[in-house]
Protein backbone atom coordinates (compact mmCIF):
# COMPACT_ATOMS: atom_id res chain seq x y z
CA UNK A 1 0.00 0.00 0.00
CA UNK A 2 1.25 3.11 -1.25
CA UNK A 3 -0.07 6.71 0.44
CA UNK A 4 0.80 10.54 0.39
CA UNK A 5 3.09 12.09 3.31
CA UNK A 6 1.36 13.41 5.63
CA UNK A 7 1.84 17.26 4.67
CA UNK A 8 1.28 18.83 8.55
CA UNK A 9 2.95 15.91 10.64
CA UNK A 10 5.82 16.38 8.53
CA UNK A 11 6.30 20.32 8.78
CA UNK A 12 5.36 19.67 12.47
CA UNK A 13 8.35 16.88 12.85
CA UNK A 14 10.76 19.02 10.92
CA UNK A 15 10.47 22.41 12.71
CA UNK A 16 8.48 22.39 16.21
CA UNK A 17 11.49 21.90 18.42
CA UNK A 18 13.90 24.00 16.77
CA UNK A 19 10.83 27.53 16.95
CA UNK A 20 11.12 29.94 19.69
CA UNK A 21 7.47 31.11 19.46
CA UNK A 22 5.25 28.33 18.00
CA UNK A 23 2.21 29.42 16.86
CA UNK A 24 1.23 26.13 14.93
CA UNK A 25 0.07 23.96 17.94
CA UNK A 26 -3.55 23.05 17.59
CA UNK A 27 -3.89 21.64 20.94
CA UNK A 28 -4.95 23.71 24.05
CA UNK A 29 -1.69 24.53 25.74
CA UNK A 30 -1.35 21.30 27.31
CA UNK A 31 -1.85 20.76 31.21
CA UNK A 32 0.96 19.25 33.78
CA UNK A 33 -0.02 16.26 36.03
CA UNK A 34 0.42 18.10 38.59
CA UNK A 35 -2.18 20.81 37.03
CA UNK A 36 -4.41 17.71 36.56
CA UNK A 37 -4.35 16.20 39.96
CA UNK A 38 -4.71 19.60 41.68
CA UNK A 39 -8.34 19.70 39.63
CA UNK A 40 -9.25 16.28 41.37
CA UNK A 41 -8.98 18.42 44.93
CA UNK A 42 -7.23 14.83 46.11
CA UNK A 43 -3.70 14.53 44.61
CA UNK A 44 -2.74 12.23 47.33
CA UNK A 45 -5.74 9.73 47.09
CA UNK A 46 -5.16 9.61 43.57
CA UNK A 47 -1.50 9.22 43.38
CA UNK A 48 -2.08 6.35 45.98
CA UNK A 49 -4.64 4.55 44.25
CA UNK A 50 -2.31 4.77 40.94
CA UNK A 51 0.63 3.59 42.57
CA UNK A 52 -1.57 -0.04 43.11
CA UNK A 53 -2.41 0.18 39.14
CA UNK A 54 -1.08 -3.56 38.00
CA UNK A 55 0.75 -2.03 34.73
CA UNK A 56 -1.16 -5.27 32.61
CA UNK A 57 -3.34 -4.73 29.47
CA UNK A 58 -6.64 -3.39 31.40
CA UNK A 59 -9.46 -3.43 29.58
CA UNK A 60 -9.39 -3.69 26.16
CA UNK A 61 -11.78 -1.79 24.48
CA UNK A 62 -11.72 0.36 27.31
CA UNK A 63 -13.00 0.53 30.90
CA UNK A 64 -16.37 0.64 32.01
CA UNK A 65 -15.82 3.93 33.41
CA UNK A 66 -14.27 5.97 31.16
CA UNK A 67 -16.25 4.52 28.39
CA UNK A 68 -19.86 6.16 30.63
CA UNK A 69 -18.06 9.21 30.72
CA UNK A 70 -17.43 9.98 27.33
CA UNK A 71 -20.70 8.66 26.45
CA UNK A 72 -22.10 11.57 28.97
CA UNK A 73 -20.77 14.25 25.91
CA UNK A 74 -23.80 12.85 23.81
CA UNK A 75 -27.17 12.95 23.62
CA UNK A 76 -28.10 9.33 22.40
CA UNK A 77 -25.27 7.29 23.02
CA UNK A 78 -24.20 4.94 26.26
CA UNK A 79 -21.00 3.39 27.00
CA UNK A 80 -21.77 0.12 24.24
CA UNK A 81 -21.36 2.94 22.03
CA UNK A 82 -18.14 3.67 22.65
CA UNK A 83 -14.73 2.46 21.93
CA UNK A 84 -11.38 3.75 22.99
CA UNK A 85 -8.67 3.48 20.40
CA UNK A 86 -5.14 5.27 19.95
CA UNK A 87 -5.86 8.66 19.73
CA UNK A 88 -8.71 10.44 17.15
CA UNK A 89 -6.35 9.13 15.02
CA UNK A 90 -6.36 6.08 15.40
CA UNK A 91 -10.10 5.85 15.62
CA UNK A 92 -10.13 7.36 11.82
CA UNK A 93 -7.84 5.11 10.61
CA UNK A 94 -9.93 2.15 12.22
CA UNK A 95 -12.92 3.69 10.43
CA UNK A 96 -11.52 3.87 6.99
CA UNK A 97 -9.61 0.55 7.56
CA UNK A 98 -13.15 -1.08 8.76
CA UNK A 99 -15.44 0.51 5.75
CA UNK A 100 -13.58 1.28 2.65
CA UNK A 101 -12.58 -0.97 -0.19
CA UNK A 102 -11.32 -0.47 -3.51
CA UNK A 103 -14.07 1.02 -5.92
CA UNK A 104 -15.97 2.60 -3.05
CA UNK A 105 -16.25 6.05 -3.69
CA UNK A 106 -15.67 8.59 -0.47
CA UNK A 107 -16.25 12.10 -0.11
CA UNK A 108 -14.25 14.45 1.97
CA UNK A 109 -13.83 17.88 2.52
CA UNK A 110 -10.89 20.15 1.87
CA UNK A 111 -9.29 21.40 4.15
CA UNK A 112 -9.24 19.37 6.94
CA UNK A 113 -6.53 16.79 8.45
CA UNK A 114 -5.18 14.55 5.69
CA UNK A 115 -6.57 11.32 6.94
CA UNK A 116 -9.83 11.83 5.64
CA UNK A 117 -8.35 11.96 1.76
CA UNK A 118 -5.23 10.30 1.66
CA UNK A 119 -6.43 6.92 3.76
CA UNK A 120 -9.04 6.15 1.66
CA UNK A 121 -7.18 6.86 -1.39
CA UNK A 122 -4.48 4.72 -0.66
CA UNK A 123 -7.05 2.15 -0.19
CA UNK A 124 -8.15 2.23 -3.87
CA UNK A 125 -11.59 4.06 -3.19
CA UNK A 126 -12.41 6.96 -5.67
CA UNK A 127 -12.01 9.93 -3.64
CA UNK A 128 -13.89 13.22 -4.23
CA UNK A 129 -13.35 16.75 -2.98
CA UNK A 130 -15.67 19.14 -1.64
CA UNK A 131 -14.20 21.92 -1.34
CA UNK A 132 -14.80 24.92 1.71
CA UNK A 133 -14.50 27.83 0.48
CA UNK A 134 -14.01 31.29 2.12
CA UNK A 135 -16.67 33.06 0.68
CA UNK A 136 -19.30 30.02 2.24
CA UNK A 137 -17.13 30.29 5.21
CA UNK A 138 -15.68 27.72 4.67
CA UNK A 139 -19.05 25.35 5.50
CA UNK A 140 -20.07 22.53 3.00
CA UNK A 141 -22.08 23.52 0.30
CA UNK A 142 -25.16 21.28 0.28
CA UNK A 143 -26.19 20.91 -3.38
CA UNK A 144 -22.21 20.65 -4.21
CA UNK A 145 -22.62 17.51 -1.95
CA UNK A 146 -25.32 16.41 -3.69
CA UNK A 147 -23.66 16.35 -6.89
CA UNK A 148 -20.88 14.27 -5.56
CA UNK A 149 -22.78 11.14 -5.13
CA UNK A 150 -23.28 8.00 -6.87
CA UNK A 151 -24.17 4.88 -6.53
CA UNK A 152 -20.97 4.04 -4.81
CA UNK A 153 -20.93 6.18 -2.00
CA UNK A 154 -19.81 4.36 0.81
CA UNK A 155 -18.61 7.61 3.17
CA UNK A 156 -18.82 11.34 3.31
CA UNK A 157 -15.95 12.80 5.95
CA UNK A 158 -16.62 15.84 7.68
CA UNK A 159 -14.38 17.61 10.16
CA UNK A 160 -16.57 19.96 12.61
CA UNK A 161 -15.13 21.88 14.34
CA UNK A 162 -12.84 22.62 11.41
CA UNK A 163 -9.40 22.11 11.33
CA UNK A 164 -7.62 24.54 9.89
CA UNK A 165 -10.58 27.10 9.23
CA UNK A 166 -12.27 26.87 12.67
CA UNK A 167 -15.35 27.14 10.80
CA UNK A 168 -18.54 25.70 12.85
CA UNK A 169 -21.38 23.55 11.12
CA UNK A 170 -24.37 24.29 12.94
CA UNK A 171 -27.18 21.24 13.87
CA UNK A 172 -29.47 22.52 11.31
CA UNK A 173 -26.29 22.25 8.10
CA UNK A 174 -25.52 18.89 9.91
CA UNK A 175 -29.52 17.69 9.82
CA UNK A 176 -28.77 18.65 5.81
CA UNK A 177 -25.41 16.93 5.25
CA UNK A 178 -27.15 13.93 7.08
CA UNK A 179 -30.29 13.65 4.22
CA UNK A 180 -27.76 13.63 1.76
CA UNK A 181 -26.28 10.68 3.64
CA UNK A 182 -29.16 8.94 4.44
CA UNK A 183 -30.61 9.70 0.50
CA UNK A 184 -27.40 7.75 -0.40
CA UNK A 185 -27.23 5.06 2.46
CA UNK A 186 -23.60 6.30 3.25
CA UNK A 187 -21.87 6.42 6.21
CA UNK A 188 -21.15 9.72 7.91
CA UNK A 189 -18.09 10.32 9.89
CA UNK A 190 -17.13 13.18 11.50
CA UNK A 191 -13.68 13.80 13.28
CA UNK A 192 -15.37 16.15 15.93
CA UNK A 193 -11.42 16.21 18.23
CA UNK A 194 -12.19 19.82 18.26
CA UNK A 195 -15.60 19.59 19.89
CA UNK A 196 -15.78 21.82 23.00
CA UNK A 197 -13.97 24.50 21.75
CA UNK A 198 -17.10 26.78 20.47
CA UNK A 199 -16.74 30.24 21.24
CA UNK A 200 -19.88 30.86 22.44
CA UNK A 201 -22.25 28.68 24.96
CA UNK A 202 -21.05 25.87 26.91
CA UNK A 203 -18.66 25.04 23.89
CA UNK A 204 -20.70 22.32 22.35
CA UNK A 205 -23.08 21.68 18.74
CA UNK A 206 -24.28 18.45 18.02
CA UNK A 207 -22.61 15.43 17.80
CA UNK A 208 -23.14 13.22 13.93
CA UNK A 209 -23.36 9.69 16.07
CA UNK A 210 -26.34 11.59 17.63
CA UNK A 211 -27.73 12.58 14.45
CA UNK A 212 -27.70 9.40 11.82
CA UNK A 213 -28.51 5.55 12.45
CA UNK A 214 -24.84 5.89 9.84
CA UNK A 215 -23.55 8.65 11.88
CA UNK A 216 -19.73 8.47 13.77
CA UNK A 217 -18.59 10.67 15.74
CA UNK A 218 -14.64 10.43 16.55
CA UNK A 219 -12.59 12.76 19.02
CA UNK A 220 -9.74 12.61 21.51
CA UNK A 221 -8.17 13.68 24.79
CA UNK A 222 -5.59 16.02 23.29
CA UNK A 223 -7.29 19.03 21.79
CA UNK A 224 -10.28 20.57 24.06
CA UNK A 225 -9.01 18.59 27.04
CA UNK A 226 -5.16 19.42 27.18
CA UNK A 227 -3.84 16.08 27.60
CA UNK A 228 -2.32 14.66 23.92
CA UNK A 229 -0.19 12.82 25.81
CA UNK A 230 -2.48 10.44 26.93
CA UNK A 231 -2.97 9.47 23.44
CA UNK A 232 -6.28 8.24 23.94
CA UNK A 233 -9.14 8.82 22.03
CA UNK A 234 -12.68 7.32 21.06
CA UNK A 235 -15.19 6.78 18.26
CA UNK A 236 -19.14 6.79 18.91
CA UNK A 237 -21.49 5.21 16.53
CA UNK A 238 -23.52 2.61 16.63
CA UNK A 239 -22.80 -0.82 18.55
CA UNK A 240 -22.50 -3.51 14.93
CA UNK A 241 -20.04 -0.90 13.31
CA UNK A 242 -18.13 -1.37 16.66
CA UNK A 243 -17.78 -4.68 16.62
CA UNK A 244 -16.82 -4.89 13.05
CA UNK A 245 -14.16 -2.09 14.20
CA UNK A 246 -12.67 -4.13 17.17
CA UNK A 247 -11.59 -7.06 14.62
CA UNK A 248 -9.61 -4.83 13.32
CA UNK A 249 -8.60 -3.13 15.85
CA UNK A 250 -6.98 -6.56 17.69
CA UNK A 251 -4.07 -6.47 15.03
CA UNK A 252 -3.13 -2.54 15.27
CA UNK A 253 -4.12 -1.71 19.13
CA UNK A 254 -5.32 -4.49 21.80
CA UNK A 255 -5.26 -1.54 24.15
CA UNK A 256 -4.38 1.73 25.24
CA UNK A 257 -2.27 2.36 27.84
CA UNK A 258 -3.56 1.09 31.14
CA UNK A 259 -3.09 4.50 33.18
CA UNK A 260 -4.01 6.39 29.94
CA UNK A 261 -7.52 5.56 30.51
CA UNK A 262 -7.31 5.85 34.29
CA UNK A 263 -6.06 9.46 34.02
CA UNK A 264 -8.46 10.12 30.94
CA UNK A 265 -11.23 9.22 33.25
CA UNK A 266 -9.59 11.60 36.12
CA UNK A 267 -9.77 14.23 33.42
CA UNK A 268 -13.43 13.56 32.49
CA UNK A 269 -14.93 13.45 35.85
CA UNK A 270 -13.19 17.42 36.33
CA UNK A 271 -14.48 17.83 32.63
CA UNK A 272 -15.79 21.57 33.86
CA UNK A 273 -12.83 22.95 35.24
CA UNK A 274 -11.01 21.90 31.93
CA UNK A 275 -13.63 23.59 29.70
CA UNK A 276 -13.62 26.64 31.80
CA UNK A 277 -10.15 27.10 31.58
CA UNK A 278 -9.34 25.94 27.86
CA UNK A 279 -12.60 28.11 26.96
CA UNK A 280 -11.47 31.08 28.62
CA UNK A 281 -7.78 30.78 26.99
CA UNK A 282 -9.33 30.29 23.67
CA UNK A 283 -11.45 33.15 23.52
CA UNK A 284 -9.40 35.56 25.03
CA UNK A 285 -6.28 34.65 22.74
CA UNK A 286 -9.13 34.72 19.98
CA UNK A 287 -9.32 38.58 20.69
CA UNK A 288 -5.93 39.22 20.60
CA UNK A 289 -5.65 37.32 17.13
CA UNK A 290 -9.01 39.28 15.64
CA UNK A 291 -7.26 42.54 17.00
CA UNK A 292 -3.59 41.66 15.06
CA UNK A 293 -6.09 40.69 11.96
CA UNK A 294 -7.75 43.87 11.36
CA UNK A 295 -4.15 45.82 11.71
CA UNK A 296 -2.54 44.15 9.28
CA UNK A 297 -3.59 44.97 5.87
CA UNK A 298 -1.60 41.92 3.35
CA UNK A 299 -3.63 39.64 6.11
CA UNK A 300 -6.81 38.25 6.15
CA UNK A 301 -8.88 35.52 7.60
CA UNK A 302 -12.40 34.12 8.30
CA UNK A 303 -12.91 34.47 11.78
CA UNK A 304 -13.16 31.14 13.55
CA UNK A 305 -16.09 30.09 15.37
CA UNK A 306 -14.83 27.28 17.20
CA UNK A 307 -11.83 25.39 17.29
CA UNK A 308 -8.45 26.15 18.08
CA UNK A 309 -6.72 27.37 14.50
CA UNK A 310 -7.71 29.61 11.85
CA UNK A 311 -6.62 30.20 8.76
CA UNK A 312 -4.84 33.23 7.04
CA UNK A 313 -4.62 34.67 3.37
CA UNK A 314 -2.10 36.27 2.96
CA UNK A 315 -1.51 39.10 0.20
CA UNK A 316 2.61 38.79 -0.93
CA UNK A 317 3.93 37.07 -3.91
CA UNK A 318 5.90 34.12 -1.92
CA UNK A 319 4.50 30.68 -1.63
CA UNK A 320 3.63 29.73 1.93
CA UNK A 321 6.59 27.17 2.42
CA UNK A 322 9.26 30.17 1.61
CA UNK A 323 6.88 32.44 3.88
CA UNK A 324 7.16 29.92 7.01
CA UNK A 325 10.66 28.79 6.62
CA UNK A 326 12.26 32.53 6.00
CA UNK A 327 9.97 33.46 9.43
CA UNK A 328 11.42 30.55 11.26
CA UNK A 329 14.75 30.85 10.10
CA UNK A 330 14.52 35.56 10.75
CA UNK A 331 12.42 35.32 13.96
CA UNK A 332 11.96 31.72 15.16
CA UNK A 333 8.37 31.69 14.84
CA UNK A 334 6.41 28.90 13.76
CA UNK A 335 2.91 28.64 11.43
CA UNK A 336 2.64 25.95 8.74
CA UNK A 337 2.71 26.21 5.59
CA UNK A 338 -0.77 25.82 3.60
CA UNK A 339 1.09 24.03 1.31
CA UNK A 340 1.23 21.15 4.04
CA UNK A 341 -2.89 21.62 4.28
CA UNK A 342 -3.08 21.24 0.22
CA UNK A 343 -4.07 25.33 0.66
CA UNK A 344 -1.33 27.43 -0.74
CA UNK A 345 -1.75 30.88 -0.19
CA UNK A 346 -2.73 30.56 3.41
CA UNK A 347 -1.28 30.15 7.02
CA UNK A 348 -2.50 28.17 9.76
CA UNK A 349 -2.39 29.80 12.80
CA UNK A 350 -3.23 27.90 16.27
CA UNK A 351 -3.72 30.32 18.70
CA UNK A 352 -4.98 28.07 21.75
CA UNK A 353 -1.47 28.65 23.65
CA UNK A 354 0.43 30.92 26.10
CA UNK A 355 -1.29 34.37 25.38
CA UNK A 356 2.21 36.16 26.29
CA UNK A 357 4.29 33.85 23.68
CA UNK A 358 1.36 34.52 20.81
CA UNK A 359 1.23 38.05 21.12
CA UNK A 360 5.35 38.12 21.25
CA UNK A 361 5.18 36.29 17.75
CA UNK A 362 2.75 37.93 16.40
CA UNK A 363 4.48 41.61 16.92
CA UNK A 364 6.98 39.52 14.74
CA UNK A 365 5.23 38.54 12.37
CA UNK A 366 4.19 42.03 11.65
CA UNK A 367 7.70 42.70 11.37
CA UNK A 368 8.61 40.00 8.85
CA UNK A 369 5.69 41.17 6.84
CA UNK A 370 6.81 44.64 6.57
CA UNK A 371 10.58 43.07 5.75
CA UNK A 372 8.75 41.13 2.55
CA UNK A 373 6.56 44.28 1.79
CA UNK A 374 9.70 46.46 1.15
CA UNK A 375 11.43 43.10 -0.87
CA UNK A 376 8.62 42.99 -3.02
CA UNK A 377 7.82 46.85 -3.87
Amino acid sequence: MKIRPFGVEQWMNEWETRCEYNLAETCVESLTMQQLLAMTGKTREVLDEMLNIKMTYGHITGSERLRQLISEQYSQQSAENILITHGAIGANALIYETLVEPGDTVISVLPTYQQHYSIPASYGADVKILPLREENGFLPDVIELKSLIDDKTKLIAINNPNNPTGALIDEALLREIVEVARSAGAWLLCDEVYRGTDQHGDGYTAAMADLYEKGISTASMSKAYSLAGLRLGWIAGPVALLKDVEIHRDYNTVSVGVLDDYFATLALENRDKILARNQKMLRDNLMTLDTWVNNEPLVSYVKPRAGTTALLKYDLPVSSREFCVRLLERYGVMFTPGEALDMEGYLRIGFANNSEVMKQGLALVSRFIRELSEENR
